[in-house]
């Protein structure tokens, strides 16, 4: 019998491994009134999404590609897409990925998979655009005009739509789908308000049998998160502590700190950690961006994370350099991947590819 995956937190551990399900899920039960300070970071194996500790962001897009900024996207080939699955899931490397829309390029991704056969699994987004002005964001010199907000609000449902149809049509792949991606933090450039992610949930929750998550930065749901907490499925978490100051020997206690930050205020809430990472070129971070440290924090983060069951994400597959400033090449934005914009191993993968050419450091 085939079921939907994942649906829950409960369920013997052999059967997620073995057929990626999990039990009945009791919707909108995370409570999480009075938190005791020092809560249990470690989870129970069946909180592990699908059975699976190890995931990687993927989007996909190569050199002289992106998605839409308003003037259409230019979106990677079939072949490009396939030859990007068959790198991350060689010899199982990584059977778990995490798309961050419901677009064509998403699509497309769902449908190779499903044709080629490939051991993946996928937890869909839905990209939600700015409904409101953010005055905290630091990048955003003018405000968003009222009409293109409006909008946005349209193109949000229309997404919010797309992914409902893309994890019912697809709902051996899919196993689990993330409404925004942090549109809730106090510094992004594409601000939601919390009552139109919750409406966006409740409309996915009713319509697909996968579970719903919302995705953002761990401040925010360690200080704002109860009440959405309560509404979805499990809570997905990023951390970033190269982005908050940190070198390597620094970086897995700061990492914890985090997640133990959101364990603290939701404890009887599931957690995944849908990003976490190390860039390896960035003016930003100087010497602290650096091939070797990604390694360290790679092998650091998953080794803690299996320890205490929580899914993690590694942010991200491979180099995107539409990302950023176009004209600064060693911004932080666009060296995240595990592999270069073409297709290159870094250090941290090297051992598991020798027959792709190294790829060499460039500072």
């Amino acid at each position: 019998m085939t079921v939907p995956s994942c649906r829950s937190a409960s369920g013997f551990v052999s059967l997620i491994i073995a057929a990626c399900l999990l039990g009945p899920v009791v919707r909108g039960q995370n409570t999480n009134s009075a938190p005791p300070a020092g809560a249990p970071l470690r989870q129970k194996p069946a909180d592990l999404l699908c059975g699976i500790q190890k995931g990687v962001c993927y989007s996909g897009f190569r050199h002289g590609q992106h998605p839409d900024r308003g003037e259409g996207a230019v979106n990677p080939s079939d072949q490009e897409i396939l030859e990007d699955l068959e790198i991350l899931n060689r010899h199982g490397n990584f059977s778990l990925i995490r798309l961050y829309d419901s677009r064509d390029n998403s699509e497309a991704v769902l449908r190779l998979v499903r044709d080629h056969q490939l051991n993946l699994k996928v937890v869909l987004g839905a990209w939600l655009d700015a409904e409101v002005n953010n005055p905290g964001n630091p990048w955003r010199k003018e405000p968003i005009l009222q009409q293109v907000l409006e909008s946005n609000k349209r193109k949000n449902q229309e997404e919010i739509e797309k992914a409902i149809r893309l994890a019912n049509q697809y709902s051996n792949i899919v196993v689990a789908v993330a409404v925004g991606n942090e549109a809730l933090v106090s510094w992004n450039d594409h601000m939601v308000p919390v009552d139109s992610v919750r409406r966006y949930v409740r409309q996915v929750k009713q319509s697909v049998s996968q579970p719903v998550t919302v995705a953002d930065n761990y401040a925010w749901w360690a200080q704002h998160g109860t009440e959405l907490a309560g509404e979805v499925d499990f809570i997905s978490v990023h951390t970033y502590p190269a982005w908050e100051g940190k070198d390597i020997d620094q970086a897995m206690a700061h990492t914890i700190a985090n997640i133990q930050a959101v364990r603290d205020a939701l404890p009887r809430s599931r957690m995944v950690i849908t990003e976490a990472g190390w860039a390896t070129v960035a003016k930003e971070f100087g010497p602290r961006a650096d091939e070797a440290k990604q390694k360290r924090y790679y092998h650091d983060l998953y080794d803690w994370a299996g320890k205490n069951n929580i899914t993690t994400f590694f942010f991200e597959a491979f180099d995107e350099d539409w990302k950023g400033e176009p004209n600064d090449p060693s911004g932080a934005e666009k060296h995240w991947g595990l592999f270069t914009v073409d297709r290159k191993p870094k250090l941290v993968m090297a051992d598991l590819y020798p027959d792709l050419k190294p790829a060499t450091a460039s500072k």
